[in-house]
């Protein structure tokens, strides 16, 4: 398993889906990271009061509602524990992970090439077209250093105007 492509699919999904809270993804990355933990094995038993403690979640409901939300909405398959030394069974669902693109969903790359096949099309605010012909968001780093804004760190000087005479 790669750990970053699991991370980056769970966070797409994240993304689209509008029935989550913070709370469940919270709890979702408590587990993501005990799945870690186990080396992504099939399934794991986890321990209610760790995972509270972990995605900072204070109360017994809210935790059984999202982790029973989660199960319903398939992000994993929860098995409750009625044993509290054996813990709840969990498995993780793989979410698509597939290096072919999705229909219908933003690729950088196809972005790139209709940009350089339609060079009459207008550029978009906060882009630059340098030479080679790959689009550059002025916005986003480049190196992977922050880019912080100097917009309110300039002085400004005061120039007194000079009497005509």
């Amino acid at each position: 398993m790669n750990y970053i492509k699991l991370l980056n699919a769970a966070f797409e999904k994240f993304f689209f889906d509008d029935r989550l809270n913070p709370t469940h993804i919270s709890l979702y990355m408590a587990l993501f990271q005990e799945w870690n933990s186990s080396r992504f094995a099939d399934e794991l038993y986890v321990n209610r009061r760790d995972l509270m403690r972990c995605a900072k979640i204070g109360s017994k409901s809210t935790y059984h509602r999202c982790i029973t939300d989660l199960d319903s909405w398939l992000y994993l398959s929860y098995f409750p524990s009625n044993n509290p030394y054996k813990g709840s069974k969990i498995k993780m669902t793989i979410i698509g992970t597939s290096d072919e693109p999705d229909m219908g969903r933003y690729n950088p790359t196809l972005e790139q090439l209709a940009e350089h096949y339609h060079p009459i099309r207008e550029p978009v605010v906060g882009q630059h077209h340098p030479k080679n012909g790959q689009v550059v968001d002025l916005h986003r780093p480049i190196g992977g250093q922050a880019l912080v804004s100097n917009t309110n760190n300039i002085k400004q000087e005061n120039y007194v105007k000079q009497p005509k005479g």
